[in-house]
C-alpha cells in the first residue's frame, strides 16, 4: 500500500453513501441496458448520460433518500483516501496551470452508492467512475472495483483506485483546457482523449516522485489497472470478442503506454494525442 499519509492536501469531497435513493418506474437494469448499448455502439459516458436522457433519470430518481449504512456516516477511511488522492492532483494542476498563467477550479468528487443526482442529469453505479463537465464533479462508487475484480479479475488496489481519480481529474483538466468537446466528434477523437487523461494521470503519478508516497511496485500496480479497462479487454469480457470499430477508450496497451508517457515525462506537451 502506498504511504498516502505523507500527502497533506485534501480535495472536496461529499459523501452520499449513507444515502439509498428511491427509484421509481424505470428499473436499474433500464438504464443499464441503454448505457451499454450507447457504449458498445461507441458512445462515451456523458453523451450515454445524455442519450438516457436527463428528464428520463431525474424524474425517476426521486428525492426521497433514506438513512443506511451507518458505518458510512463521517469521515471514514475510504473517504479520507478519496480527498487525498484529489489533493495532490490539486496540488499538481494548480502548478501547472500556474505555469501557463491559467487558474486551476478544483474539481469536487461525489461518493455514492446505487445511483444519484448529478449535473449531467444523474448516474448509476453500473456506469463506473465517470467526470460531469456540467457540475465539474466526479462521481465514484468505490464498488465498482469490486465488480471489476468479481466479474473480469481485475485487482485494483490502492494505487489503482488512485489512479482512476487521477484520470476522471484529467478530463476536468480537458475540461478546463477548452479539449473535452473533442470526445463527442467521433470514437478516434473519444479514444485520444481518454488516453490523454491516462496521460494526465501518470503526470500525477510522477508528482508523487519527490515525496516517496509510490514505490517502483506500486507504479506497475497503476500501470496494470489502466492496462485493465482496456477497450480490448472489456469488450472480449463482456462480448466475447473485440470490434477496434467501436473503441471510445483505446487497447490495454495503449492506456498503459500513455500512462507511461505521463509518468516518465511529467509534462503536459509530452500528452499531446492528438
Amino acid at each position: 500500500m502506498a504511504d498516502w499519509e505523507k500527502i497533506k492536501s485534501r480535495g472536496d469531497v461529499e459523501d452520499r453513501r449513507s444515502l439509498k435513493p428511491i427509484l421509481g418506474g424505470i428499473s436499474f437494469t433500464g438504464v443499464v441496458l441503454l448505457l451499454i448499448a450507447n457504449y458498445v455502439s461507441g458512445g462515451s459516458i456523458e453523451s450515454g448520460l445524455q442519450e438516457v436522457g436527463r428528464s428520463v433519470i431525474q424524474q425517476q430518481l426521486q428525492s426521497a433518500q433514506t438513512e443506511d449504512a451507518g458505518e458510512l456516516v463521517g469521515e471514514n477511511p475510504y473517504e479520507l483516501f478519496a480527498s487525498t488522492v484529489l489533493g495532490s492532483t490539486n496540488d499538481l494542476w494548480i502548478g501547472k496551470f500556474s505555469a501557463m498563467n491559467k487558474t486551476y477550479t478544483k474539481p469536487k468528487l461525489v461518493l455514492f452508492r446505487q445511483a444519484t443526482q448529478s449535473g449531467c442529469g444523474g448516474t448509476t453505479s453500473q456506469v463506473g467512475p465517470h467526470y460531469c463537465s456540467m457540475d465539474a464533479t466526479i462521481y465514484l462508487d468505490e464498488t465498482f472495483f469490486d465488480e471489476m475484480t468479481y466479474n473480469f479479475g481485475a485487482e485494483i488496489d490502492d494505487v489503482g483506485q488512485a489512479y482512476v481519480i487521477a484520470h476522471e481529474v484529467g478530463h476536468h483538466v480537458q475540461y478546463s483546457l477548452g479539449n473535452l468537446g473533442k470526445a463527442f466528434v467521433d470514437n478516434e477523437s473519444s479514444v485520444k482523449i481518454e488516453l490523454q487523461a491516462d496521460c494526465y494521470a501518470g503526470i500525477w503519478a510522477n508528482s508523487l516522485k519527490d515525496q516517496n508516497v509510490l514505490g517502483l511496485g506500486e507504479i506497475r500496480e497503476a500501470m496494470d489497472a489502466a492496462a485493465s479497462v482496456g477497450d480490448d479487454r472489456i469488450q472480449n469480457n463482456v462480448q466475447g470478442y473485440v470490434n477496434p470499430e467501436t473503441f471510445t477508450h483505446g487497447t490495454s496497451e495503449e492506456r498503459e503506454r500513455w500512462f507511461t508517457i505521463g509518468y516518465d515525462e511529467g509534462s503536459i506537451d509530452a500528452c499531446d494525442t492528438f
